[in-house]
């Protein structure tokens, strides 16, 4: 007991022997440092150069240790110097350069207690008294590298906003509202996030102001939408924001989405019009080409001309820009002193025949008519002669009278309402159905060719590299459900000796009434009945001279069941008023026009008419076009003509009136929105046939093929396939 406590009381004595030894050591470092960091010079270098804060300072890790590429090359007497210092593990020698990071941060490398005993405060002097510089290597291995360096990857910084300090206020405003507010100024979806992308990209500084004043893409933007009338639209669907009210940036703010919802409105109706085309009727299909925001944004904020990129997306034909110039020509003449026809008796002229001489009346009222129907030659001329009966027979018909050429008391009244003003909405919803045809409306392989088709004007272009190659007139479908679609196709082939394949609305609606009442009147027509498994009924009529389509069919596929061809019945087209077709269009010289649609698609092949013509035969033969044209049926009731002249023709269908009552009594953005219609149905019901009537394939028929199928072929990569009932055919494709 007494030895354990004898060996317990030595090892308290070692242990307060070493305790005594460290804490004289410690005291020796401490007092070597303080007298160290109370020297002159490192005060003043802590004066001069601001330390980071230790809680900002991450603790030193391998990867901080780095070569300095930068470093300068050292005198070799220095570097004797280094040697020494490392040896004896002593701090950096005189001269040796460090940063004061590197002296505040820097732990004191371990020495043995003997060396740290001698060590003398003179050896630590110059390691804090020379000047930090960045480009020398610390003599210490163990030091770190700069502190400042590795500060970021401690804790990240977020970047400086690159938004002017003028317009951050702005831009903080811009990121509320467009965060939480949007849908108050853009209620379409993807205009939403078109602005989300767009002003987030741009940390939400504003694109129209900057420090309060507009920007020149602003000024051109505002200028173009306040012109909006030149291209038959209303500047009130774009409303401009008052910037020059707008002195805070919530008010900058609202301003500068304003314009761009104002902005969004007029791309997209410039490009695609104020109405959807199915607003009017269920007769039109045009491709859509919808505008993206996204793309609206780019181009005219970044245009060197804002307002030349936002009129861009008005339609860029000749047809549309002509009747563009016209309508501001219509206006400055409305502008102008107003010319009344006083009543009175009846003006007539009679021409001069061989029982009769000329006869001309005279009225005072007849200046004023010669200066109301522009009419600059013998303008002070009182008598009603053949140059002013014939300008009043003008104005009857483009006023949609009977063209009589006599002044009675309608034609005056007709004279004296404000004709501008119907000339003026004509023009509009003309420039209007001209945004929903393709941009492209031709070819670029066949140098732009297209097929373009006027309905109320009853003619047929064929335009290549933007000039008129040929042109013929058509007969087209009658008023109410005749009437010819609108729309956009490629025609693919031509059929030569075609098959009538009547159409069900007639089937059903003509043929099997009249069959009723007489069995046998199909074969007097020449026309062959199937009746097919399931009951249904299919009449068509064999290729031939008398066939009802001629001898040659112009196929471009739609749903609307309507094509271009030949007729035996040709007198029709002696007549100005040609509509009278069940919705397909006749065409006048057919001969003509497949031999120059055949020379567009196959230059090599020297297509001629004659060519064609001895093609006439029993047997059908179709000719494939290796690149289909675009065909475009319009409705153009206003037009300038070849000479330059703006041309008006009866709205037969009676779409102006549509149009123009759809505009004046507009129902807001509703007016964009598609109406469903019914769609054409190829149904055929079973039919029960009377006792007489003769039946080709006596019920045996098939039952696969509906009409389109029948009219066009079924729908494959390779040439248009035979129709049930057609005949073995030579097809030609060169």
């Amino acid at each position: 007991m007494r030895d354990c406590l004898n060996h317990r009381a030595g090892f308290d004595r070692v242990l307060m022997t070493v305790a005594a030894t460290f804490l004289a050591v410690s005291a020796s470092s401490a007092l070597a440092q303080d007298q160290a960091r109370s020297s002159a010079a490192e005060l003043a270098i802590e004066a001069a150069i601001p330390r980071p804060e230790p809680a900002n300072v991450p603790p030193p890790t391998a990867a901080d240790i780095k070569l300095d590429t930068t470093a300068t090359v050292q005198d070799p007497t220095k570097e004797i110097a280094k040697e020494s210092v490392k040896a004896d593990g002593a701090p950096a020698p005189d001269k040796v350069e460090t940063k004061p990071s590197d002296v505040t941060t820097t732990p004191a490398p371990e020495a043995s207690k003997s060396e740290s005993a001698k060590t003398e405060p003179a050896t630590t002097e110059p390691a804090t008294t020379e000047p930090a510089k960045a480009d020398t290597a610390t003599a210490t291995p163990a030091a770190p590298a700069a502190p400042a360096a590795a500060t970021p990857a401690a804790e990240p910084v977020k970047a400086a906003s690159n938004v002017p300090a003028a317009d951050q206020p702005v831009a903080d405003k811009l990121r509320d509202i467009i965060g939480a507010k949007t849908s108050r100024h853009f209620d379409r979806k993807n205009e939403r996030a078109a602005i989300e992308k767009f002003y987030g990209a741009r940390d939400f500084a504003p694109v129209w102001t900057q420090a309060g004043n507009l920007t020149p893409a602003a000024k051109g933007v505002i200028a173009r939408l306040k012109d909006a009338a030149s291209d038959g639209l209303n500047p009130a669907d774009y409303p401009v924001p008052d910037f020059a009210s707008a002195t805070t940036p919530d008010a900058l703010a609202d301003a500068e989405l304003k314009l761009t919802a104002s902005m969004f409105d007029y791309a997209r109706h410039a490009q695609s019009g104020r109405m959807h085309w199915s607003q009017v009727s269920g007769d039109i299909l045009y491709p859509e080409h919808p505008v993206d925001p996204n793309e609206v944004l780019a181009k005219v904020t970044t245009a060197a001309d804002a307002s030349a990129a936002l009129d861009s997306y008005n339609p860029p034909h000749k047809l549309y820009k002509e009747l563009k110039a016209k309508l501001a020509e219509l206006r400055g003449q409305g502008n102008g002193p107003v010319i009344e026809i006083a009543d009175g008796p009846t003006l007539k002229y009679t021409a001069a025949s061989k029982k009769r001489a000329e006869i001309v009346v005279e009225d005072p009222r007849v200046p004023q008519l010669r200066a109301k129907l522009g009419l600059a030659e013998n303008a002070g001329d009182i008598r009603y002669d053949a140059a002013v009966a014939e300008a009043v027979r003008k104005f009857q018909r483009n006023a949609e009278m009977k063209p009589t050429g006599i002044l009675d008391d309608r034609t005056v009244k007709a004279l004296n309402t404000p004709k501008r003003d119907k000339q003026i909405d004509t023009v509009v919803v003309n420039m209007e159905r001209w945004r929903w045809l393709p941009r492209d409306l031709g070819a670029p392989s066949l140098g732009d060719a297209y097929v373009i088709l006027n309905i109320p004007d009853y003619t047929l272009k064929v335009m290549q590299r933007g000039q008129q190659v040929w042109t013929t007139r058509v007969v087209t479908g009658k008023p109410g459900t005749h009437a010819t679609p609108l729309l956009t196709e490629t025609m693919k082939y031509i059929t030569v000796n075609p098959t009538w394949n009547v159409p069900p609305s007639i089937v059903y609606n003509e043929y099997l009434p009249a069959l009723q009442q007489d069995p046998t009147v199909l074969q007097r027509m020449g026309l062959k009945l199937e009746q097919n498994r399931d009951g249904s009924v299919h009449i068509s009529q064999p290729p031939g001279e008398a066939n009802a389509l001629g001898r040659i069919r112009f196929n471009f596929p739609n749903k609307f069941l309507v094509y271009q061809h030949d007729t035996p019945d040709k007198n029709l087209f002696a007549r100005d008023e040609r509509a009278f077709s069940h919705g397909c269009m006749r065409v006048q010289n057919p001969d003509q026009y497949a031999s120059v649609l055949l020379n567009i698609t196959m230059p090599n092949e020297k297509y001629t008419p004659e060519r064609v013509r001895s093609m006439y035969g029993k047997s059908e033969i179709d000719l494939k076009f290796p690149t289909p044209i675009p065909v475009n049926i319009t409705y153009q009731t206003a037009f300038v003509d070849d000479a330059g002249k703006l041309q008006f023709r009866k709205d037969v269908y009676g779409r102006d009136a549509t149009m123009i009552n759809i505009l004046k009594n507009n129902r807001g953005k509703d007016l964009e929105a598609v109406v469903a219609h019914s769609q054409p149905s190829y149904s055929r019901p079973a039919t029960t046939l009377p006792p007489g009537v003769a039946i080709a394939n006596n019920g045996g028929g098939s039952s696969g093929l509906n009409f389109f199928e029948r009219l066009f072929g079924a729908p494959t990569p390779a040439q248009p396939p035979a129709p049930v009932g057609r005949r073995p055919q030579r097809v030609f494709t060169r």
